[in-house]
């Protein structure tokens, strides 16, 4: 039986909660003074640079509403530990901030403890403060994620150099499936996709990988072909990205091998976003990473496919 499940208990004071939900997810660090305090003290690590990322989400906007609390935690977790894997950096702790409307009842709210509990046992990560309020708008959420990388050694979306590589990780396409899953606008029968949008796996194994070899990164999130502009403008370079070279899952390629217009559908898959896995340019290829296209001079990102350019648009999610 979850923590949703169990007979409704009286909400405790916002002292009592941080006492009994958040105090165990400090895992006993000792810079989180056992969330008695209002801040933390971050001890220095010799020979490495503290790299620092945020996240909000919020119900309605970036996950569906009624979603299961523990699935909205993990994915908090998650997603602020795609920033650091595209980095380069190996996960240290987080901040957090929530803000609860009155419909999530003590339940709800120990099921999202929950949540952070479990996937912060995964990821070795520490609670080290943050805030809880109320609200009468939706569940928003807000993470603050650290972690650590070896002095100069943090991977950034500038450095890419003509004729570099562009590199992608794992498949692309399945996060913005698995939101049309989850909708259910599309079938999904063994859940695959679904749990691919409410689960991502950011690509921490690929840490080293990327230190060692790549020259610029950026995790795909807003999309595969936005987040390589993202790349292109902070490096001042043109990058060449082929559509038909992009990695598909078996489950995406049996969705595209449906649609009537391809192109529109391989557009589509590589614009929609949610996939966290990281896009990169290096000098050489790199293990872990497709190599999807190229570095030049210029500015810009030219989607082709088949040889020829592409009109892509924004190309992936746009923040207002």
């Amino acid at each position: 039986m979850s923590a949703a499940d169990e007979p409704t208990e009286d909400l405790p004071d916002e002292f009592g909660q941080i006492a009994r939900l958040y105090r165990p997810l400090t895992r006993g660090a000792p810079e989180a003074f056992d969330l008695l305090d209002d801040a933390a003290a971050i001890p220095a690590r010799a020979g490495h640079d503290l790299v620092v990322t945020k996240d909000a989400m919020v119900e309605g906007v970036h996950f569906l509403p009624g979603e299961a609390p523990e699935i909205v935690a993990r994915r908090l977790l998650r997603v602020n530990l795609s920033d650091l894997a595209a980095k380069g950096a190996e996960p240290y702790g987080y901040f957090l901030a929530t803000a609860w409307p009155a419909s999530y009842d003590w339940g709800a709210r120990r099921a999202f403890a929950a949540g952070l509990a479990q996937d912060g046992e995964t990821y070795g990560l520490v609670l080290l403060g943050g805030d809880t309020v109320s609200t009468p708008g939706p569940l928003t959420v807000s993470l603050t994620m650290l972690g650590w990388v070896p002095s100069g050694r943090m991977v950034r979306r500038a450095g890419a150099r003509p004729g570099d590589l562009l590199m992608v990780s794992g498949v692309i396409g399945d996060g913005w499936l698995g939101l049309a899953a989850v909708r259910g606008e599309l079938a999904d029968v063994d859940g695959y996709l679904a749990g691919r949008f409410r689960l991502p796996s950011p690509r921490l194994e690929l840490r080293q990988a990327l230190r060692d070899g790549a020259s610029a990164a950026a995790d795909v999130s807003d999309g595969l072909i936005a987040d390589a502009r993202h790349i292109a403008r902070a490096s001042g370079v043109r990058l060449r990205l082929d559509l038909d070279a992009v990695p598909l899952s078996k489950p995406a390629q049996a969705w595209l091998q449906a649609q009537s217009d391809r192109l529109a559908a391989l557009t589509a898959l590589a614009g929609g976003g949610d996939d966290y896995e990281v896009v990169c340019t290096g000098a050489a290829p790199i293990p872990g990473f497709s190599v999807i296209g190229e570095v030049s001079a210029g500015e810009g990102v030219e989607v082709v496919s088949s040889g020829r350019v592409v009109e892509a648009g924004p190309g992936g999610w746009r923040h207002k």
